[in-house]
């Protein structure tokens, strides 16, 4: 009896390794310090030096039940770009500029080529924020996981200056909100999607003509990463007074959480175009209003609250970055929450 017997092939580990270290050199900064396949990940705070005061910020997640679209699809290259996503962009709703992510695959059996495919995607998003692939860890769970399946999460370390950071609390009546368009569904509330869509490969295969697209290639369009688009807004001299992620829990849980007391945010729920994949999604599933935008997006994947003099300068920034801006709001005094209207 062996190891590989047992379930766990070590050399199929090392063969991943191998297969992942191409895609991950587009990911390096000058910064790294130590190469993958190390005990750990080095990364030279030299880049912060000339910060006054560097306040470090940090955020993990996965992908969540979406994990199940791409086995019934066999396509695994763009669910990293998600994970990383919905690690850096809560980095940058703090003002926070990512350095370096770290990547966990858990998996049923270690199959190097579809391993390295699921990292193509984490470098893929890892190069979209400017962030270093450093390190992480693939473990192979043989009478824990299906052979099939696998998990995937991941850990971003951002800096940010502390007289930049993002916190809402001088945001006032009378700011703006801005937001910035999702590319779909994202990564949330995908539990719901599977008990409005059968998951099998025919309904996931099937074209619909108001999504210009299969229902499968709809479901796993990756989510948008707003690093650049907060980046340039910085660069344009426009102070972020608040900066909410649109994730799991929509609009009324992610929008009060960019306010500070006193102040109510109204959003015009005719400001912007909904994507056609959540009529759809509505239609199919009898879910009601209030509902969808409770769980999620709705076609917004980032709220931006500015200061009315600085709409114009801040949506041209937003718009250069390659994203698609919206004026949807403004904030109100009130008790702290949120109205669609």
């Amino acid at each position: 009896m062996d190891y590989k017997n047992a379930g766990v092939d070590i050399e199929a580990g090392y063969r991943s390794v191998e297969l992942m270290k191409e895609h991950i050199k587009k990911t390096m900064r000058p910064e790294v310090l130590t190469n993958i396949g190390g005990f750990s990940g080095a990364f030279s705070m030299d880049a912060v030096k000339k910060m006054e005061n560097p306040v470090l910020v940090s955020g993990t997640d996965g992908v969540g039940t979406k994990l199940k679209l791409a086995f019934l699809m066999d396509k695994h290259d763009t669910i990293g770009i998600d994970c990383v996503a919905m690690c850096v962009n809560d980095i940058a709703c703090a003002g926070g500029e990512p350095l370096f992510f770290l990547d966990y695959i858990a998996c049923g059996k270690n199959i190097p080529e579809k391993i390295a495919e699921i990292v193509s995607g984490v470098a893929e998003g890892c190069a979209q924020s400017g962030a270093a692939l450093i390190g992480g860890e693939t473990a192979e769970h043989p009478g824990l996981m299906p052979e099939e399946e696998y998990d995937l999460a991941g850990f971003a370390v951002g800096v940010v200056d502390e007289k930049d950071l993002i916190t809402g609390a001088d945001l006032k009546a009378g700011d703006v909100i801005l937001g910035i368009a999702s590319s779909g569904v994202h990564s949330n509330g995908f539990s719901l999607v599977r008990k409005v869509f059968p998951m099998e490969k025919e309904a996931l295969s099937t074209y619909y003509e108001e999504l210009g697209a299969t229902l499968g290639e709809t479901l796993l369009t990756p989510t948008r990463i707003y690093v650049k688009a907060l980046r340039a807004v910085k660069k344009a001299g426009v102070r972020v007074k608040a900066c909410s992620h649109i994730t799991g829990g929509g609009f009324y849980e992610n929008v009060p959480r960019m306010l500070p007391d006193g102040i109510r945010a109204v959003i015009k729920k005719d400001s912007y175009p909904i994507p056609p994949i959540f009529d759809l999604l509505a239609k199919k599933g009898e879910i009601e209003e209030h509902m969808m935008y409770n769980t999620y997006n709705m076609g917004i994947g980032m709220a931006v609250a500015v200061d009315p003099a600085d709409v114009e300068k801040a949506k041209a920034a937003i718009t250069a970055a390659g994203e698609t801006v919206y004026e949807i709001g403004i904030a109100g005094a009130g008790e702290k929450g949120v109205d669609l209207c």
